[in-house]
């Protein structure tokens, strides 16, 4: 049985390529998840997975992760979206970005305050949040799951863990402070009520909490924001998606150049073998395709695109398993250096 860990980022609407990944894993009967640190749609897709492998093992979590996603709009009449089923992404993408809706939603968020609601303002995933069995998600049966958000007052992580995973805690891993109203949540540690956002400034997501002594070495990213974008933004959709992006990747760009120090060194010699953990670092992405898609399709859950990046997830999986399965335990496929260099 090879042992892993699953860091899942979060990405909007592009969570469903993390829905696939999960589902092809599931396949493996020789792979089990230990623990999972997830951020927004990572946070959502961890929590799916722990609450039906809880309640009815594999079969269970690809259940519940079908049921989320249903829930996000991926499955369900495809009629509404007959006439993109023959797009590619990139045009789908194209098309949202510049529709005259989109852009006049995008406009409004960046002119208006979500607090300008007032007493009509809900955030729109609380419905599909609220649906979840907490009971199962907060056992201690099944993977360990960490949920990731930024204090609004300190500019910290908080890692949610336990009886503290709650409809709030996922919100606030979710809440991009231009569309929702940040989430307030009680935190013991500095004995007042704090407000959420987003998990992906400080953590997208955070790593650290894979690093107990109990758990695998193994650590399997889940990547949905390219790393590297070759053409350089001009549209201020592009450029605004882009800052998003670095914004989002930069948190885990310092996690990982950290363990590639701590590795360094312990391969000079200069820190003993078990003064620190053992990081063996994996990743499944495709960058080609997310390159395709925009800031669109992370806001608008088009079913069309949602479903064509569960197939794209299952391929990039498929395709890790393949290449990179029998190196679980044995060493890292991610060559930090390199990245680093």
């Amino acid at each position: 049985m090879k042992h892993i860990n699953l860091a899942l980022q979060g990405g909007g609407a592009h969570g469903a390529f993390t829905w696939g990944v999960l589902d092809r894993l599931l396949d493996e009967e020789d792979v089990e998840v230990a623990a999972i640190t997830g951020t927004s749609a990572g946070a959502l897709n961890g929590a799916a997975f722990k609450s039906g492998m809880v309640r009815a093992g594999r079969d269970g979590a690809r259940d519940t992760l079908d049921g989320l996603w249903k829930r996000m709009g991926a499955i369900g009449d495809m009629r509404i979206a007959h006439w993109m089923r023959g797009l590619e992404p990139a045009h789908i993408a194209q098309a949202l970005e510049y529709s005259v809706p989109f852009s006049m939603a995008d406009a409004w968020s960046r002119l208006v305050s979500p607090y300008a609601y007032g007493p009509f303002y809900r955030n729109p995933l609380e419905q599909v949040v609220d649906r979840f069995n907490f009971d199962e998600i907060c056992a201690e049966d099944g993977p360990d799951l960490f949920v990731c958000a930024t204090c609004v007052r300190s500019g910290k992580i908080r890692v949610f863990t336990g009886h503290e995973i709650s409809t709030d805690a996922i919100l606030a891993s979710a809440c991009l402070p231009n569309l929702f109203q940040a989430v307030e949540i009680y935190d013991p540690s500095s004995g007042r009520t704090e407000a959420y956002w987003d998990g992906g400034y400080t953590g997208n997501p955070a790593l650290y909490p894979l690093f107990n002594g109990d758990l695998p070495d193994d650590m399997v990213i889940v990547n949905i924001n390219p790393l590297e974008r070759d053409e350089v933004p001009k549209t201020p959709q592009q450029i605004q998606n882009r800052i998003n992006e670095i914004s989002f990747n930069s948190s885990l760009f310092r996690e990982l150049r950290a363990i590639n120090f701590v590795q360094r060194l312990l391969k000079e010699g200069k820190l003993k073998a078990g003064e620190m953990s053992r990081v063996l670092v994996h990743m499944i992405a495709d960058d080609e395709l997310m390159n395709d898609l925009s800031a669109a399709t992370k806001t608008v859950p088009n079913p069309v695109v949602l479903n064509r990046l569960k197939q794209a997830g299952q391929a990039a999986a498929h395709q890790f398993l393949r290449d990179h399965k029998s190196d679980l335990g044995q060493r890292s496929t991610v060559d930090l250096p390199a990245m680093f260099g």
